[in-house]
């Protein structure tokens, strides 16, 4: 962990290219390093070493990165005391949110895609109803597409940063990772420790900097995985399009919480708190918003409020020291305060909370807001922050209707006892992901897809298409008994169209007549 004014410097980047930046500890506002911000002629430099690279980590094959992987997956555990008091460090949250979502999520990923990596991306048989390619064989491969470039964000640095570059690299890609200048040790420690477990010099590369810095790499790499704001993502696929760049993009949600009248409200009640403060309510998936049918309302909010108010808040000192963390981006802080603000003078009341704490530090009270409609920016816009918006109910068609009502699509939940009717809910919900009875535990089960509807994203991450997305694919047709020459070959003659027609008619002229 880098002291405070000392500048991490990485071989990868010459330093002070654009200067320096500095990393702030949020919850204590010290600087505790600075890293290079990147320019674009040294983003370009680190661009043409890893596309001279990547054929030799392709060439390992599957087998030789596992091994690699694997490796990793135990530098992780055996260093994760080190890794949590980084992620800690520079972001504020609490000990035990980096150590179960961050640190617990990489050692399982990279076991995963060294087991999966083969079996998503092995070359497919392909049968295909065509009389035309009868006798040859047809297959479909995944071939690499070459460089990736990875745009972190700041709420989770090891595991929606560095997370992202696993299925690229395991995929046979080089990856260079810009991880968010807010939070880029995190990043530095993990290529750390993935050249003492044996990556290939240049496959995998971190580039400390800025916008300017993101927007070099997206001009020179093969294709872009972007995790931030959906307004942030429209930028880079607008810079993308420029280069005719594949992209996946990972943006905002405000992600509903419906609770249905026959629900365990004491779950509930403790989903919700947990689900929307945790990480200081700065994940994507966060419980954004609730609405809770009128005969349990009342009931709902008092057990949420009697909980919220007894969340321990402050500087983490080791796990179990405190709740909710800091807010990791100064301007973040700015967004809830507003929401807050915003809700109140339209109308809305504060149970608990609603007010940002004096410093040293920079943390925003956990906070449970009643009252509320789609008017207030609180329900309608990401807040990203430590508050809960409870919303009351007629019945679950309104419920659906509201959860609905937004530009967002990215995650929710349903709470009953119910389960078939909780999933016939699921099902009318405009996200990706919708939990019964649970919320974001669907992220650590990489079998599924988690990607977003709407203005939520672009393309998935985890399951077969969060690797198949960093492949290009290839069709491949062999002829294994070739004549001298096919049927349909030059010179058209009469008795060949003749042929022809029959045998289409043979093949298709059957089809249903209602």
């Amino acid at each position: 962990m880098a002291s405070v004014d000392e500048t991490v410097q990485v071989d990868q980047v010459q330093p002070n290219g654009r200067g320096e930046i500095p990393v702030e500890n949020p919850a204590t506002g010290e600087i505790i390093a600075r890293v290079p911000n990147g320019s674009a002629e040294q983003v370009a430099e680190a661009v043409r070493r890893a596309r001279a690279a990547q054929p030799i980590w392709e060439a390992m094959g599957f087998e030789g990165r596992a091994r690699i992987f694997m490796r990793a997956q135990k530098w992780f555990v055996d260093n994760a005391d080190r890794v949590v008091e980084t992620i800690v460090a520079e972001t504020g949250k609490t000990a035990d949110d980096a150590q179960l979502a961050e640190t617990g999520f990489i050692a399982a990923a990279l076991g995963f895609w060294a087991k999966h990596a083969p079996e998503y991306l092995e070359d497919e048989k392909i049968r295909s109803s065509s009389p035309f390619v009868l006798g040859r064989k047809l297959m479909l491969r995944y071939a690499p597409v070459g460089v990736v470039g990875v745009i972190g964000p700041w709420n989770y640095p090891l595991t929606n940063s560095f997370g992202d570059c696993l299925p690229a690299l395991a995929a046979g890609n080089s990856v260079i990772l810009k991880p968010s200048e807010v939070t880029p040790l995190t990043s530095l420690l993990a290529l750390e420790g993935m050249r003492e477990c044996g990556v290939p010099e240049d496959v995998f590369q971190v580039v400390t900097g800025d916008g300017e810095t993101g927007a070099a790499l997206i001009d020179n790499v093969d294709f872009v995985m972007f995790t931030g704001s959906t307004r942030t993502g429209k930028k880079v696929m607008a810079r993308a399009s420029e280069t005719l760049t594949p992209v996946s993009l990972e943006l905002g949600g405000k992600d509903p919480m419906i609770v249905l009248a026959d629900a365990d409200v004491e779950r509930a009640a403790n989903g919700a708190v947990y689900y929307s403060m945790q990480n200081g309510g700065q994940t994507c998936i966060s419980v954004e918003r609730v609405y809770v049918e009128e005969p349990i309302y009342d009931e709902f909010v008092g057990k949420v409020t009697d909980k919220v108010r007894a969340l321990r808040q402050g500087v983490p000192h080791g796990a179990g020291s405190v709740d909710v963390g800091a807010v990791i981006f100064a301007p973040q802080a700015d967004i809830v305060a507003d929401h807050v603000r915003d809700a109140v003078d339209k109308g809305a009341r504060v149970l608990v909370g609603g007010h940002a704490k004096e410093g040293p530090g920079r943390f925003y009270e956990p906070t449970v807001l009643v009252d509320v409609d789609h008017t207030m920016k609180a329900m309608t816009e990401e807040t990203f922050g430590p508050t809960l918006p409870i919303m009351k109910v007629r019945d679950e068609d309104e419920a659906i209707r509201l959860a609905n009502d937004s530009p967002y699509g990215l995650a929710a939940s349903v709470w009953t006892r119910d389960n078939a009717k909780g999933e016939a809910i699921a099902r009318q919900i405009e996200a990706g992901a919708v939990c019964v009875n649970d919320a974001q535990l669907n992220y650590v089960a990489l079998e599924l897809p988690m990607g977003g509807w709407k203005a939520s994203g672009l393309g998935s991450r985890h399951g077969a298409g969060g690797i198949r997305k960093y492949t290009k694919q290839q069709a491949i047709m062999v002829n294994r008994f070739p004549m001298k020459k096919d049927v349909h070959m030059f010179p058209y003659k009469p008795r060949t169209a003749k042929l022809i027609g029959r045998l289409v008619k043979l093949v298709y002229g059957r089809g249903r007549r209602d």
